[in-house]
C-alpha cells in the first residue's frame, strides 16, 4: 500500500462545494463551506444559479491558490513527508484486523488536498481528498480514515460479491462503513496515532450518541469484531444494522437536521 498527497484541481473543488451547498443538501453538510469561508455571504450565494456559482468558485479559489501556493506546496511535502513515518505501521495494523496482505494491493492511492472542507472518497478510483488546512496530524487522520473505507469494502466485495455501487450514500452498506471505522481503530492502538480518534471525531458525530437497545452502537460494533472474524463481522454487522435500520436511518436524519 502506497499513499501520495497531491493538490487538487480547482474545477474538482468547485463541483464538491457546489454539491454539497446545493439547495436539496442539509445544512449539515453545506454550513461547513460558509463556516471556514466567511466572506461568501451566503445569502448571496445562494441566490446565484448552479452556473454563476460555478463561475464565482472558481475566480474566488483560484484567487485563493495564487495566494497561498508556498503554503500548499509545503503543505503537500510535510504530508507526504508525515504519512511515510507511519506507513509501514498503519498498513501491519490493518493486514492483521483485516487478515489480508497489503503488500501488493492500493499502491496507486491518491489524497488530494482540496479546498472543499468536505472530504468525500472514490473508491473504485483509488482516491479521496482531505482539508488544507490540516496539520500533518489531521492529514494522517483522515487517511487512516479513508483507507479503512478502501480495505474494508475491498473484503466485503469478495466476500458478498455485490456491486461497488451500493457503496455509497444512502445506501446502508455505507452507513455501516462510516461507523465501524470508529471500532476498527481501537484495535491493535490503531487509533493511538489518529488525532481524531483520540478527540472522538473520527466518525460522524451522532454516531456517538446513537444507542440501540440502550446499548451505544460504537462498542456494540466492537464487541462483535473482537470476537468474530473479520468476515463473520461483516455479515453478522450488517445483519444487525437491517435489523435496526428504521432506528439507525432516524437518527441520523434528526441529528443532520438538528445540527444545521
Amino acid at each position: 500500500m502506497k499513499l501520495n498527497y497531491k493538490l487538487a484541481k480547482i474545477e474538482n473543488d468547485v463541483s464538491a462545494i457546489i454539491e454539497f451547498t446545493k439547495s436539496s443538501t442539509s445544512d449539515f453538510w453545506s454550513s461547513p463551506v460558509f463556516h471556514f469561508y466567511p466572506d461568501i455571504d451566503r445569502n448571496k450565494y445562494n441566490l446565484l444559479c448552479i452556473e454563476e456559482r460555478t463561475v464565482f468558485l472558481k475566480k474566488y479559489f483560484d484567487e485563493l491558490k495564487s495566494k497561498n501556493e508556498s503554503l500548499l506546496i509545503n503543505k503537500i511535502s510535510k504530508y507526504n513527508e508525515y504519512w511515510q513515518n507511519y506507513q509501514n505501521e498503519i498498513v501491519f495494523k490493518l493486514q492483521k484486523i483485516f487478515k489480508i496482505d497489503l503488500s501488493n494491493k492500493f499502491n496507486d492511492l491518491i489524497c488530494y488536498t482540496s479546498f472543499c472542507p468536505i472530504c468525500p472518497r472514490y473508491l473504485t478510483e483509488h482516491s479521496f481528498n482531505n482539508f488544507y488546512l490540516e496539520s500533518e496530524r489531521g492529514a494522517l487522520g483522515t487517511a487512516m480514515h479513508e483507507i479503512i473505507h478502501f480495505v474494508w469494502f475491498y473484503v466485503w466485495n469478495g466476500f458478498f460479491r455485490d456491486s461497488y455501487e451500493e457503496y455509497e450514500t444512502p445506501s446502508l452498506k455505507w452507513i455501516l462503513s462510516e461507523m465501524v471505522v470508529e471500532p476498527i481503530m481501537r484495535c491493535d492502538g490503531l487509533g493511538k496515532i489518529n488525532p481524531y480518534f483520540i478527540s472522538k471525531s473520527c466518525v460522524y458525530p451522532y454516531f456517538y450518541t446513537l444507542k440501540i437497545e440502550g446499548i451505544p452502537i460504537l462498542e456494540k460494533l466492537y464487541k462483535m469484531l473482537i470476537s468474530l472474524p473479520i468476515k463473520s463481522f461483516m455479515k453478522e454487522s450488517y445483519a444487525f444494522c437491517i435489523e435496526h435500520e428504521q432506528k439507525i436511518r432516524s437518527h441520523i436524519q434528526t441529528n443532520e437536521n438538528y445540527m444545521s
